[in-house]
């Protein structure tokens, strides 16, 4: 049976046990609960193009007008991991994310980061 997408999060579900293809799926899965679903902890997000030399598991939020391998990616969030940018695709508004460089909170609503609070 193929898989289903749970509208909400975007992780598959519905596999039957032993069924191919149920590791791949999985596997994307828990990458994605990993890198977006737990905690967002984002270094920043005003910059506008990748930095020179990020570290495996460096976060970001591309800021407006992304360049680069950001481009089409404004206010998502990327992650590093070791090799290429792996984006969060759109938000869910209510989205928190802790923003390191400012010391705050923000939320995402109507497209777009809030001011956020400090912490």
């Amino acid at each position: 049976m193929p898989s289903s997408t749970e509208p909400r999060s975007g992780l598959k579900y519905g596999w039957s046990l032993g069924e191919s293809g149920w590791s791949a799926e999985m596997n994307d899965n828990i990458l994605r609960i990993g890198r977006f679903g737990l905690h967002l902890s984002a270094k920043d997000r005003d910059l506008t193009a990748p930095p020179g030399s990020p570290a495996t598991g460096d976060t970001y939020i591309p800021a407006a007008p992304a360049t680069g391998a950001w481009a089409g990616h404004e206010n998502e969030a990327t992650v590093w991991d070791g090799a290429a940018w792996i984006f969060s695709g759109p938000l869910r508004t209510g989205t928190l994310a802790h923003i390191e460089d400012e010391q705050k909170l923000s939320v995402f609503r109507a497209g777009a980061w809030s001011a956020g609070v400090a912490v």
